[in-house]
């Protein structure tokens, strides 16, 4: 058992070192044609609820003349789903949260797409709804094959056990796709903020997939990891580029989707908290503004409001980081002892 689990951890430590190196490898060729052709994020002047974001683009009018692209997410995309199929074999259990990821990052480049090179009008890029019902349709379809395909029908809850769900867990499944993907997305707000984020879910879940044996979910995870580690090198303050939500829906949306493979759904509320806490900032400011026209939040999400509040842009994301290490820590504690290892 002792030789089995080394020899598995050497091979993911080389899907992670691969993936950093590829992605490092991929992120000049990217900066090249990002600088060239203006891969210039159109920064939203508009909030969903109709009015001026006054304040965000005053904390962020730096960022904005300075012209930082977008999309950077692909390069580390690229470099994972490379890695994925040329070096983890283990198709039944990468081939799920593969798709995810190249099924979010579709979504998500069409959004770039459009916010980059179409016209703007306030709101840049795809409009909600649609990306909405685009990632709810990736969901529906990863769930039927969860369900159908790989014969998943149950949700395990920490010191209780399984609960069935049938038909039901593609709609369960489908949820979590479409919230952690707009999580993460929400997230994606300040200089290597979102990197650091997932590096801890993600890390988490590589501890518990390996304690599983799910050594595939393990690597795949591992692989995430080292591409993440390239990109952040680049983004943390003062950022060269964005990851865009190219990257950001991919990841969330591949997040989701190895908490369901891990049987650990009621563990993702744990492990990614602040993106709970991140959207839930959010969606509270807009029902408040509007069914009680109050702000909540100076702005929201809770990092920009942070921001408005005086903390400079790096010790938000710092603090925010050493918080995704704890509960990632925390996440695998409660998974050793609830019984999901």
């Amino acid at each position: 058992m002792k030789e089995t689990l080394t020899s598995e951890m050497v091979v993911m430590f080389v899907f992670s070192v691969a993936a950093f190196f590829l992605a490092m490898l991929l992120t000049p060729i990217y900066t090249h044609f990002a600088y060239k052709y203006k891969f210039w994020k159109k920064q939203k002047s508009v909030a969903v609820t109709g009015e001026k974001l006054t304040v965000m683009n005053k904390l962020h009018a730096s960022k904005i003349a300075r012209h930082l692209p977008t999309m950077a997410g692909v390069v580390a995309v690229t470099a994972i789903a490379i890695v994925t199929f040329v070096l983890n074999f283990d198709r039944a259990q990468t081939w799920l949260p593969l798709a995810a990821l190249l099924g979010g990052s579709i979504v998500g480049l069409l959004d770039d797409i459009i916010n980059v090179f179409g016209e703007s009008h306030g709101v840049g890029g795809l409009r909600s709804s649609v990306k909405f019902t685009l990632i709810t349709a990736i969901g529906v379809a990863l769930g039927w094959f969860f369900f159908v395909k790989l014969g998943y029908d149950s949700v395990f809850v920490p010191f209780l056990g399984d609960l069935h769900f049938g038909w039901a867990i593609i709609a369960i499944f489908a949820f979590i796709v479409v919230a952690t993907s707009n999580a993460v997305n929400i997230s994606d707000g300040l200089d290597g903020l979102s990197g650091g984020l997932l590096m801890a879910s993600f890390g988490s879940y590589a501890m518990i997939a390996m304690l599983q044996g799910n050594y595939g979910i393990a690597g795949f995870c591992f692989t995430i990891i080292g591409a993440l580690l390239a990109y952040t090198w680049f983004n943390i303050y003062p950022a060269r580029f964005m990851m865009g939500d190219v990257g950001s829906f991919a990841f969330g949306t591949a997040l989701g989707v190895v908490a369901m493979l891990t049987n650990t759904l009621f563990l993702l509320p744990i492990i990614g908290l602040l993106f709970v806490v991140e959207a839930g900032s959010s969606l509270l400011q807009i029902v408040s503004k509007k069914f009680f026209h109050k702000k909540v939040f100076i702005s929201a999400p809770l990092h920009h409001h942070l921001e408005a509040q005086g903390w400079p842009e790096t010790k938000v994301t710092m603090r925010f980081w050493v918080i995704a290490a704890v509960l990632a820590a925390l996440g695998i504690g409660i998974a050793l002892a609830g019984g999901v290892v």
